[in-house]
């Protein structure tokens, strides 16, 4: 249907307006018939957690995503457990067996120095694109606001492509306190400074996608979205519900 006003969508490879979903081990049969019907919808697919070390079907769900122009990667958690393990090396090795040509360098768990990380992405950004998360799981820490701005920051001069700010998939830590309850001012000093097209915001919930789609626009990236709401999400993208209805519209009066 093209009948009605609706907020303008970027399509196709889009370079923002991203969504990105988590897989916490979606089987193959079930993937592909989502695939089949939203994959216009679905920008890149986060292999979630450490999943992939122990998914059976790995090359086959990679093939799949590929066909439908779906982007994979494996979790920053997988990448940090081969930092702390020193297994890097292979880590990538295994990567470019699999055709995966995006790392996530994170430090959600582990405690990486700003200055490895910056190392790493420098190294790694000659043979994949990267993606670098900031924040933590760890509901207890909370890092200064400023810190936020100025890690995003370096982190994209250093090579990243796009850079993720912290939510978990409960959406209750990093960007988020524990209801689950965005942190209006941590959003607002990051992007008062910053190209939020090269910022991906978790958001797990509805409730958090439409925070963010009535605070930047129809456009805004998102990740760790479920593969069960993509279609929802691309609704509320298209002012399609109740709580994004008057996105993009002129202002009413019953006068």
């Amino acid at each position: 249907m093209d009948f009605l006003n609706v907020p303008f969508r970027t399509k196709g490879e889009r370079s923002y307006g991203i969504t990105s979903i988590a897989d916490f081990g979606t089987p193959i049969g079930q993937l592909e018939q989502y695939l089949i019907d939203f994959h216009q919808y679905i920008d890149i697919a986060k292999i979630g957690i450490g999943s992939a070390y122990v998914t059976p079907n790995l090359q086959e769900k990679i093939n799949l995503y590929k066909e439908y122009k779906v982007i994979p990667y494996c979790g920053g958690t997988l990448f940090e457990k081969c930092f702390i393990q020193d297994k890097l090396e292979e880590y990538c090795k295994r990567l470019k067996e699999l055709g995966i040509e995006w790392i996530e360098i994170s430090n959600g768990t582990v405690d990486i120095s700003l200055k490895t990380r910056l190392s790493l992405i420098k190294k790694y950004k000659k043979s994949f694109h990267v993606i670098a998360e900031v924040g933590s799981k760890d509901q207890d820490k909370e890092m200064p606001l400023e810190e936020w701005e100025h890690e995003i920051n370096l982190l994209l001069e250093a090579g990243c492509k796009y850079v993720i700010t912290e939510g978990r998939d409960s959406g209750t830590a990093g960007i988020y306190n524990r209801s689950g309850n965005v942190n209006l001012e941590l959003i607002n000093k990051i992007t008062a400074n910053i190209d939020v097209t090269k910022i991906i915001f978790e958001a797990p919930t509805p409730k958090q996608q439409m925070f963010f789609i009535n605070q930047f626009g129809a456009n805004v990236n998102l990740g760790n979205v479920k593969l069960q709401d993509v279609l929802v999400l691309e609704a509320q993208r298209h002012g399609l519900r109740s709580e994004t209805f008057f996105l993009g519209e002129p202002t009413w009066s019953l006068s």
